[in-house]
């Protein structure tokens, strides 16, 4: 029997509002010399992001079969959306009753024996999201793509990987100059370990559809003048205002969630940088800022508005207590192990009360790093290996089975 050919599928989808206008696009390539064999895109009418990519992923599937109905094939699927990666993959469960069928759906167009899933950056599926785009161009003039007036290849570069699938890579260490952006990328990209379902075990597509989560997109607060001083600004201390960085800053965050257009609820701790920062978001969106006490940060005590060298002169003892014991806290403040008590019962009235719906949190430093250290299962030192900048944005999805999934940590990306 002669050898399988090997091709590669690259597949994107696009929504302009999510859900909104929507579009996928797909190409079908020779990893020998880059040659595209074969392009698919289509405008699909008001869809979601992830929809329209699982889309593609089946146009690019079926332009194969088409291709080589009678040819054994190994196809290299190529997506720059984890999702759908993962789930083809198995190693994610699907919960979105609208993603089940398409999985399903792709799963028949070939033999699970000949494809193979790779997530890919964006920047290195340039040629099926310009052919998503192209496709979502032609349905707001009121058509469908045309291939004769495609431009989908042109400027898009072919790397090595076509050739070859990337080696195994353990994590970029620490030292590096970006590591904070490696660690918010990686967790971005790596969902957080689930239990099976114990009534089948099962994972990936086949497994019980479970709803809807509740998503937090927790927001940390703009800069006051204390954060670029790096001094510790709590609870207890003053109740500083945004400053103008702080406020242009919660002004770039409105504007990205306003075009995402996810957010449903706002939530806010009571204290003033975070509330500034919540009514910035919520103005734009048109929604109320609803206060809730268990989002305040720790409170400090006697260290509020020092630095952390001006602790270590001052209160040595303390401050080494503390950073060997989440049971430790300053004089007069909180301990670490005090604030994840009061933040895991905020977290489970809130998932109960927001059940399926996505909702901004927006807090601080340590409520945030609890949140994702508890949803990572991670011990109370993770809290000293995490960077959150100011008015960074990190997403925690909860769901029936009371598994959490980290989606993201520390984008910054708004901002620029």
């Amino acid at each position: 029997m002669s050898a399988p050919r090997q091709l590669v599928v690259e597949a994107d989808g696009g929504s302009r509002g999510n859900p909104g206008p929507a579009g996928y696009g797909a190409v079908v390539l020779d990893p020998a010399d880059s040659a595209t064999l074969a392009e698919a895109a289509e405008y699909i009418g008001v869809a979601t992001n992830n929809v329209a990519e699982y889309k593609g992923l089946i146009a690019g599937l079926k332009a194969v079969r088409e291709l080589f109905p009678d040819t054994p094939v190994q196809v290299r699927v190529r997506m720059d959306s984890k999702l759908v990666v993962e789930q083809m993959s198995g190693r994610w469960k699907i919960k979105h009753p609208d993603m089940k069928p398409l999985a399903e759906e792709a799963a028949r167009v070939l033999p699970a024996s000949s494809v193979t899933y790779e997530w890919i950056p964006r920047a290195e599926n340039k040629h099926a999201d310009r052919l998503a785009n192209e496709a979502m161009d032609a349905g707001k003039r009121g058509g469908q793509w045309e291939p004769a007036s495609s431009t989908a290849d042109l400027e898009t570069t072919r790397a090595s990987v076509l050739s070859e699938p990337p080696p195994p890579a353990g994590p970029p260490g620490d030292a590096a100059a970006g590591a904070a952006r490696v660690r918010a990328a990686m967790a971005a990209a790596r969902p957080a370990p689930q239990a099976a379902p114990a009534a089948t075990g099962q994972v990936g597509w086949g497994a019980p559809d479970l709803g809807a989560p509740a998503t937090f997109i927790l927001l940390r607060h703009g800069e006051t003048a204390l954060t670029p001083e790096k001094r510790f600004s709590g609870s207890g201390g003053s109740d500083p205002e945004l400053s103008a960085t702080g406020r242009h800053q919660a002004a770039c965050a409105a504007e990205a969630f306003a075009a995402r257009g996810t957010v449903q609820e706002i939530v806010s701790s009571p204290l003033r940088r975070c509330r500034e920062t919540a009514q910035a978001v919520a103005d734009r969106l048109g929604l109320e800022v609803h206060v809730e006490e268990g989002l305040r940060e720790t409170d400090f005590g006697v260290w509020e508005g020092l630095t952390f060298a001006e602790v270590r002169e001052r209160h040595g003892a303390d401050l080494t207590a503390w950073l060997a014991s989440p049971d430790a806290a300053p004089a007069g403040g909180e301990s670490f192990a005090e604030v994840a008590e009061r933040v895991t019962v905020t977290r489970d009235r809130l998932i109960a009360r927001y059940k399926g719906r996505t909702v901004l949190l927006v807090t601080h430093v340590t409520p945030i790093k609890t949140l994702v250290r508890l949803a990572l299962g991670a011990p109370p030192e993770a809290l000293f290996r995490m960077e959150l900048s100011a008015a960074s944005v990190s997403t925690v999805a909860y769901y029936a089975d009371g598994n959490p999934s980290l989606r993201l940590l520390n984008d910054t990306s708004h901002l620029r």
